[in-house]
């Protein structure tokens, strides 16, 4: 059984929603990406998301694009984050899902990223930018090694192409709770819970809701509908403000147990 499944499993057995966590590799460096690994672990999280930073990120709004910029002027490649990625695995216990857009990888080279990634003890890949119908040569690398290809779903998604990606995916399927790009909001789209319903009915693939999830409160609505909660915008914002500074972990790992309230999870599903 693979990390993210059993990951899910432990989830389903305590009867409680998950948290996944984002973060950008490299912000504020790579040494300290290590320590935000470490103490998201440490806190709880359930899965680890790790960004790889890019020029373009066409999909996040202005929170992440600026980590990308702070991780790419760190010198935050693929190569190097695989490699801090791998200093790590040994003591983090969450899954480690790699998060990035599609050309790093391709430059590196589909064959190339799986077997590495493999070897640092990556568990799933998600690419932003490779539609589920044309992701086979990345999918096929990636189940050679052992790897989840994690697909994006959004709330325009028909239900013969959320079909396709829990057909095609492994691990979760990730579901956009909004249109637009990432960021923090105050409330969560009134359609998310029939978008789930939809996606529930032609997929057993365990479900993970993201996009403008940053409170508690957040959470505990989504334990009715989804199998875990990402919060990604919110908690680079939390990096960002404690910048290269000694409390940064700690401040990292208070927000992650503010999110999950007593510590054992913060909303039991029905």
């Amino acid at each position: 059984m693979s990390r993210i499944a059993a990951a899910f499993g432990r989830m389903r057995d305590e009867r409680r929603v998950g948290l996944v966590t984002y973060v950008t590799a490299g912000d504020p460096s790579l040494e300290r990406t290590a320590d935000i690994l470490a103490a998201l672990d440490g806190a709880g999280a359930d899965v680890l998301e790790v960004g790889v930073p890019f020029s373009d990120p066409l999909a996040d709004g202005p929170v992440i694009q600026r980590a990308c910029e702070r991780g790419l002027a760190a010198g935050a490649t693929l190569d190097r984050i695989l490699g801090v990625i791998g200093e790590v695995r040994s003591s983090v216990r969450a899954p480690i899902v790699l998060f990035s857009y599609a050309n790093p990888i391709y430059r590196m080279g589909f064959g190339t990223f799986a077997a590495r990634a493999a070897s640092a003890g990556i568990d799933g890949v998600l690419t932003l930018d490779i539609p589920v119908e044309e992701a086979g040569p990345i999918r096929d690398a990636l189940l050679g090694h052992g790897l989840d290809p994690i697909y994006l779903l959004s709330p325009t998604t028909t239900p013969e192409r959320a079909r396709t990606a829990g057909d095609l995916g492994r691990g979760f399927l990730y579901l956009i709770s909004r249109a637009g790009v990432t960021g923090a909001s105050e409330t969560l789209s009134a359609g998310l819970p029939a978008m789930a319903a939809r996606v529930r009915a032609v997929s057993r693939l365990p479900l993970a809701v993201g996009f403008g999830l940053s409170r508690p409160e957040h959470i505990r609505a989504v334990a009715g509908m989804a199998d875990a909660a990402v919060v990604g915008s919110a908690l680079v914002s939390v990096i960002a403000e404690a910048g290269d500074t000694p409390d940064l972990a700690s401040r990292v790992a208070s927000y992650v147990r503010w999110l999950r309230g007593d510590g054992t999870g913060v909303g039991l599903r029905d």
